[in-house]
């Protein structure tokens, strides 16, 4: 829908054009004096009288009343043009893209150029701006009945620049991905676990793989116990709906080798298990498949864009129910691996399904790990819901994982990993681990029994049990699922090892 044209703007016939304003210490410069002057000087007064601000983040709209062949123009607010940033920039994107419903128009376009600074590059504001206009404009439409009133969807987007038209399309193309996967997973948190099962996310890997040209295996429960995944056929053994082991290879380089590994939480449904959650915790727990679709949504960016790495993700997809046959606290069971774990809490049931799927990984040839799960309500105690929680067990893999997420604009803080946290998850006095020793540092606890079947492989642990939903809508966004995590690790492999070239 983006399309790049080398040509004035204000030259052109448009329905609504975005345009970028900074705080001017004297007067218009640039493109803007060149609309001033189209005005009569008039823009000028606007601004001196606040009917159009710089404020950051502001919007302000004028009409071209026979001045302009552009019917409307928006005026985004930017602040300090030395204090803009590529996160500010698409924070503002989204703000004005949320209220373009209101416009009603079939067509937009914006001056790129007026969001340039010496920091912010025309590839950088494309991608800004093609990020932001898909997150922002985000909807989940649900099961609502629809009403009669047609919709009016922007058709096109007309993106003016002087600078090089391939450059900025090829900005606009990765920005673009970047929001569809995030929009992806969002899609499958929200849906309710009813219309999401195992089997569902199973066929929707398939149809991912189809779309992208990924190798896929799907283990089924036959084969999993045959295996001995115990750990994953112990949280399913209270479910009516069949469990699955989900892998899908991208392979951007002529040898496997390398391998990254992207392993997701996939529990469609968490009651708790026989550790049965209260009536207040448990609603919103089709969110508990969130890590899943992070992964999900990262492998789609990833077929997209086709970066030179290899990556196999893996998702351990059941839900966690109760009923006769259910698995019960100080139940015993026996791990992929080998290692046995006392289950002293089945509430604890995504570090145990993680832990097949990091072996597995492992055996796919996964050479450095990055696992992401709504795991633990301790990390929202810890860290609040605005921030993701971190595990590792190598200093140079976190800090490409910290690099990706600064550049996504979403926030990794890293947790202690000690040797006592790993005595503790080794406490049982009747088998290796035991999968819940106490409440205290319970986000440390869950990633550090994670770690126990990493081993020695480099590894990250991202806890987004905070982050995965919100409550109220955003500038980028609606309330409900946030897709965080999608492009933090699309970005993380896309720049994967660069830091050592």
């Amino acid at each position: 829908m983006f399309k790049v044209i080398n040509a004035n703007p204000f030259e052109s016939n448009q329905e609504c054009m975005l345009i970028g304003l900074f705080e001017q210490p004297e007067k218009f410069t640039g493109q803007l004096l060149e609309l001033d002057d189209r005005f009569g000087g008039e823009l000028t007064e606007l601004v001196k009288s606040g009917d159009i601000s710089a404020k950051s983040k502001s919007i302000s709209v004028i009409h071209g009343l026979g001045k302009s062949g552009i019917k409307r123009f928006v005026f985004i607010g930017l602040g300090r043009e030395k204090d803009l940033t590529f996160d500010a920039l698409r924070e503002a994107f989204g703000r004005v893209c949320k209220k373009l419903d209101d416009f009603r128009i079939r067509t937009l376009s914006t001056a790129l150029d007026t969001f340039v600074t010496d920091q912010v590059s025309p590839n950088d504001a494309a991608h800004a701006l093609s990020e932001s206009y898909i997150l922002a404009t985000y909807i989940f439409s649900g099961y609502k009945q629809k009403s009669n009133e047609p919709d009016i969807d922007i058709e096109s987007f007309e993106v003016f620049t002087n600078a090089d038209s391939d450059e900025v399309s090829a900005a606009l193309q990765v920005g673009s991905a970047h929001g569809e996967g995030t929009n992806s997973a969002r899609t499958l948190v929200n849906t309710p676990g009813n219309m999401l099962t195992a089997t569902d996310m199973a066929e929707y890997a398939k149809k991912l793989a189809q779309s992208y040209n990924f190798e896929i295996e799907i283990l089924e429960k036959a084969e999993m116990e045959k295996l001995g995944m115990g750990a994953i056929l112990a949280v399913n053994k209270g479910s009516a709906e069949p469990p699955y082991m989900i892998v899908l290879k991208y392979q951007g380089k002529d040898e496997w080798k390398d391998v990254i590994g992207l392993v997701g939480k996939g529990v469609t449904f968490d009651t708790g298990g026989y550790s049965l959650k209260p009536k207040d915790g448990i609603v919103g727990m089709k969110m508990d498949m969130g890590g899943a679709a992070a992964v999900l949504g990262a492998m789609e960016i990833i077929g997209k864009l086709r970066p030179e790495q290899n990556v196999v993700a893996v998702i351990p997809a059941t839900d966690n129910m109760v009923s006769g046959e259910a698995f019960k606290p100080d139940d015993v069971i026996t791990s992929f691996s080998g290692k046995t774990i006392e289950v002293l809490n089945t509430d604890a049931e995504g570090r145990l399904v993680l832990a097949d799927a990091i072996t597995y990984a492992k055996q796919h040839g996964a050479e450095f790990l990055v696992d992401v799960a709504t795991l633990t309500g301790g990390v929202i105690i810890a860290l609040g819901l605005d921030k993701t929680g971190a595990l590792t067990n190598n200093e140079a893999l976190f800090e490409e994982v910290l690099e990706a997420s600064y550049e996504a604009g979403e926030f990794i803080w890293r947790l202690p990993y000690t040797a006592k946290d790993k005595e503790r998850v080794r406490s049982s006095k009747i088998a290796d681990l035991n999968n819940s020793p106490g409440r205290e540092g319970h986000a440390i606890m869950g990633g550090a029994f994670i770690g126990e079947f990493a081993e020695d492989t480099p590894w990250v642990h991202l806890d987004i049990a905070g982050t995965a939903t919100v409550k109220s809508s955003h500038d980028l966004g609606p309330e409900g699922a946030t897709g965080v995590m999608v492009r933090t690790l699309a970005l993380f492999v896309e720049r994967f090892g660069q830091g050592e070239q």
